[in-house]
């Protein structure tokens, strides 16, 4: 069975103390060893990092402690002082029948030496939340070119609608999927301006959908033409921005299988359906390919530095 690779930024659950409350002093946890208001507080030297994931589309592994497993136990939703409410993914390692690490998946900005109190656990949401966590999405009011040539807001298209793919024709919607997100931290969606890729209008997508840059010369380094880049990765602050405040709706589009499609003029990849995001979607749904068109090192897996130039460098780099 093919392992699917997959890198979620968390929080280690001793990052989150209680300081109100029955449990003084104690981290975040699993469902069963959480008591509702209590009130739970971000450390200063609270750092967020990389937790790669292997896939086999039935079980979730770390990809540095193989040998254990990852549980998506409950997904939390915690309130501020100021009323405002965020939520965390708990995810649970185990080796054997022993706890190994508790992980946390924060959906929003958590602020330090700010009291978050408890007010809810669930179960049954954990998982299409964090399925909605990652993945690649277009924010509403985004021009998609469809089989005709024609462009067409993608709140505005509809299961059976023809789109145009890079390398297989028109190819017709099989499902969309839609969620609303908060815009905040590492889930506010990335702003590629007009003109920075050719694009007429801003590009507003999620920080890990995926670009086709085709070089017409190595500028990036990838050591192939053609590469999949994610939009964090162009994120350079003047042309490509993160735009962060507030909520962002988001529309997948889904085919049979997975293809390059183009946005706003740029060519971008299709909803990749695995067992991770086919939890966020509303139905079920069976495609007759889903695995990815390219293969995954296709994926350009450096950075780019951010600089003055980046913008005249992707130009460049995707002038056909």
């Amino acid at each position: 069975m093919t392992n699917h690779k997959l890198t979620i930024d968390v929080y280690r659950a001793e990052d989150f103390t209680v300081c109100e409350g029955v449990r003084i002093g104690e981290p975040l946890s699993f469902a069963d060893d959480l008591l509702m208001d209590d009130q739970f507080q971000m450390g200063a030297d609270a750092d967020i990092f990389g937790l790669a994931l292997l896939d086999d589309g039935q079980t979730l592994r770390p990809a540095a402690r193989p040998d254990n497993l990852v549980h998506i136990d409950c997904c939390l939703t915690l309130i501020a002082p100021d009323g405002g409410t965020h939520e965390a993914v708990i995810l649970v390692e185990v080796t054997g029948d022993l706890i190994a690490a508790v992980h946390v998946l924060a959906l929003g900005d958590f602020t330090p030496a700010t009291g978050y109190r408890l007010i809810g656990v669930e179960r049954h949401s954990a998982t299409k939340r964090f399925a909605q966590s990652a993945g690649g999405s277009f924010a509403r009011g985004t021009l998609i070119t469809m089989g005709n040539g024609m462009m067409r807001p993608i709140e505005a298209l509809a299961v059976g609608d023809e789109i145009l793919t890079r390398d297989s024709g028109k190819q017709p919607i099989r499902m969309i999927g839609q969620c609303t997100l908060r815009a905040t931290g590492r889930f506010a969606p990335v702003v590629i301006t007009k003109g920075a890729l050719h694009n007429e209008n801003d590009l507003v997508l999620r920080p890990d959908h995926r670009l086709m840059v085709y070089q017409r010369a190595d500028y990036l380094g990838a050591g192939r033409p053609e590469v999949l880049i994610k939009a964090r990765k162009l994120v350079d602050g003047t042309s490509v921005l993160r735009r962060k405040g507030g909520f962002v709706d988001y529309f997948q589009l889904i085919f049979d299988e997975h293809f390059i499609i183009f946005a706003e003029g740029i060519a971008a990849e299709s909803h990749l359906i695995d067992q991770r995001s086919r939890a966020a979607l509303s139905t079920n749904i069976t495609p007759k390919n889903h695995t990815p068109r390219d293969p995954q090192d296709y994926e350009f897996q450096g950075d780019i530095t951010p600089s003055a130039d980046i913008a005249d460098l992707l130009r460049r780099a995707s002038r056909g």
